[in-house]
């Protein structure tokens, strides 16, 4: 499965856990140079699984709060810890 944003992948992987609806990426697999930590709002203060957003950031172009990450989670999101998820202008498939 690949996460894209226009023509680059930015995360390319089988090894994919599924939850809500969402893919989530190990993040070995994930270009992290392309990501930047996106300051939190309160509601991400507010999340019980201590969710980071990042910005996307190619060529010069943003992306914001694209990508996210669980940093704290609670058990029924274990399995999505340490991963990344993507949406908005990144393509699932």
């Amino acid at each position: 499965m690949k996460a894209t944003l226009k023509t680059h992948v930015v995360a390319d992987s089988d090894d994919i856990v599924e939850s809500g609806g969402y893919h989530y990426f190990p993040s070995s697999a994930v270009r992290m140079e392309w990501l930047q930590k996106a300051e939190k709002t309160d509601s991400d203060r507010a999340c019980p699984h201590g969710v980071q957003f990042y910005d996307v950031v190619i060529d010069n172009e943003r992306h914001p709060r694209a990508a996210w990450s669980y940093e704290a989670p609670r058990p029924a999101m274990q399995p999505v810890g340490g991963r990344f998820g993507f949406w908005e202008d990144v393509q699932v498939a």
